[in-house]
């Protein structure tokens, strides 16, 4: 089952795969971030042919939405030969959704001096499977096949994959399926039971290195919540050939 079917030019309507967890009654909003990357790499594409990379994906979570039809719409904020700073909006009833902020940057040649500190983590293969609905429901989490490794409360490692199609008989990129997918890191590596604990998160941006390959995402995660109300899950991105990026979510914590 796909996560959507797009049903015009810029709208798509959700399948029961995108369930959300916090509640089953509207979207579990991780499709929907991929969603955005993806209307903005195919208005990118539209536009022009030299295929800017997105170095920054940052999404706004402004609420919750039903399963039910979405709108999309794509404007480039700052216009450039090199460099573009592009914004997607998602919609539902004429309330805005969701928003996405992505820097499109020129793609050259760095292989030269390329490299990071960031540490490589176990490949999938080597940690264990989990079954994420023991603690989460929703068609969105029954979807994905999660590997985990929970060293602490808050503090773990996560692979992910999905062979669900982002947006049915669409041809999608391995970037915006990752996309789809990042918001997981959040309740993956958990440090309180959600069922005591609230915990969504209101953003999420993401920084790149490089394009994700293969079919799995690691997640090599930390949760921490402040004394007030607020959280940070922060994680280090990966793919099975080693680190890729960041990822940060701001997090609103509720205890019941």
């Amino acid at each position: 089952m796909p996560y959507f079917h797009r049903t015009g030019e810029s709208t798509f309507l959700p399948t029961d795969a995108v369930g959300g967890a916090w509640d089953t009654g509207t979207q579990h909003i991780a499709p929907a971030l991929g969603l955005l990357a993806h209307v903005i790499e195919v208005d990118r594409d539209t536009r022009r042919s030299d295929g800017l990379f997105p170095a920054r994906l940052s999404w706004d979570i402004w609420g919750t939405v039903p399963v039910a039809e979405v709108g999309t719409s794509v404007r480039v904020l700052r216009a450039g030969r090199t460099i573009e700073l592009v914004e997607a909006v998602l919609t539902h009833g004429g309330r805005t959704v969701a928003t996405l902020r992505a820097w499109l940057l020129q793609r050259t040649d760095t292989a030269g001096v390329a490299g990071t500190a960031w540490a490589a983590v176990p490949g999938p293969e080597s940690v264990p499977a989990w079954d994420g609905t023991t603690l989460w429901p929703g068609g969105f989490i029954g979807s994905v096949d999660v590997r985990r490794r929970l060293d602490a409360p808050g503090r773990g490692l996560v692979w992910v994959r999905t062979d669900e199609e982002l947006v049915a008989d669409e041809p999608v990129s391995t970037l915006a399926r990752r996309a789809g997918l990042v918001d997981v890191a959040n309740g993956m590596t958990v440090r309180a039971d959600p069922r005591a604990v609230a915990f969504p998160n209101l953003d999420l941006t993401v920084h790149l290195l490089r394009d994700p390959v293969g079919e799995w995402l690691g997640l090599d995660s930390t949760v921490s919540f402040g004394p007030e109300g607020t959280g940070l899950t922060a994680s280090v991105l990966h793919d099975e050939t080693g680190p890729l990026g960041t990822l940060a979510q701001a997090l609103t914590v509720r205890p019941a």
